[in-house]
Formats: C-alpha cells, sequence, structure tokens
C-alpha cells in the first residue's frame, strides 16, 4: 500500500500535459483504453433522451483556439493553473478536453470565460 502512496503523490505532481502523456503511455504498455465505454443503444428510445438530460457532469472541450490565441492562453493558465509553455501547449492542441468532470454551472463559466477570450468551445 505504501507504494501506491507513493505512486499516487508523484502522479499529483504532473502537469497536465505530461499526465496525458502518462496516459498515453499505459494505455500503449497494457493494451488499453482510458476513454469512458459507450452503452450500446437501446431499443426504449425514450431512455436515452431521459439520461441526457440528467447529466450530471460535463467535460469542456476546446475545438479552437480563434484568432485571440494569447486571450485564450491567458484563461487556459488561469483556470488549470498552468504555465505559459504548458497553457499554450493545451491552445495549440485543440480540439482537446481542457478540464474534465464540471458540474453544469462551473463547466458552464468555464465555457463563457474561453468563448469570451475567443475561442471556440463545446460541452460534452
Amino acid at each position: 500500500m505504501a507504494n501506491l502512496d507513493q505512486i499516487v503523490e508523484e502522479v499529483s505532481k504532473l502537469t497536465a500535459l505530461e499526465l496525458s502523456d502518462l496516459v498515453k503511455k499505459i494505455e500503449e504498455k497494457f493494451g488499453v483504453s482510458a476513454a469512458m465505454p459507450v452503452m450500446a443503444a437501446g431499443s426504449a428510445g425514450g431512455a436515452g433522451a431521459e439520461a441526457a438530460e440528467e447529466k450530471s457532469t460535463f467535460n469542456v472541450e476546446l475545438k479552437s483556439a480563434g484568432a485571440q490565441k494569447i486571450a485564450v492562453i491567458k484563461v487556459i493558465r488561469e483556470v488549470l493553473g498552468l504555465g505559459l509553455a504548458e497553457a499554450k501547449g493545451v491552445a495549440d492542441a485543440a480540439p482537446k478536453i481542457v478540464k474534465e468532470g464540471l458540474d453544469k454551472t462551473a463547466a458552464a463559466e468555464l465555457k463563457a470565460k474561453l468563448e469570451a477570450a475567443g475561442a471556440v468551445v463545446e460541452l460534452k
């Protein structure tokens, strides 16, 4: 158990870009995917609509940094607490998930901040 605690401690020190690289390496090493499994569509069409309405967590995806890329990088730095190079990397990697697992209010606020800076953003 001490080894697991030590691993978690080391992972918590990584930047967002380093975490992304770590996930890719784990996926390659073990032949797995970190993507959320997609449930097969059921025969009841109404069930899918109900599930969409009940969604409680959202991912904010940066589709494009737009023409005001510097302003978007500033917002990314502020929101994610990243350094300049890391924030620029996120902006350059668009389309890219900026933040995952946000409630509806927080996701809408982040989307509004990024769009005000000139980015194209989508909630998923």
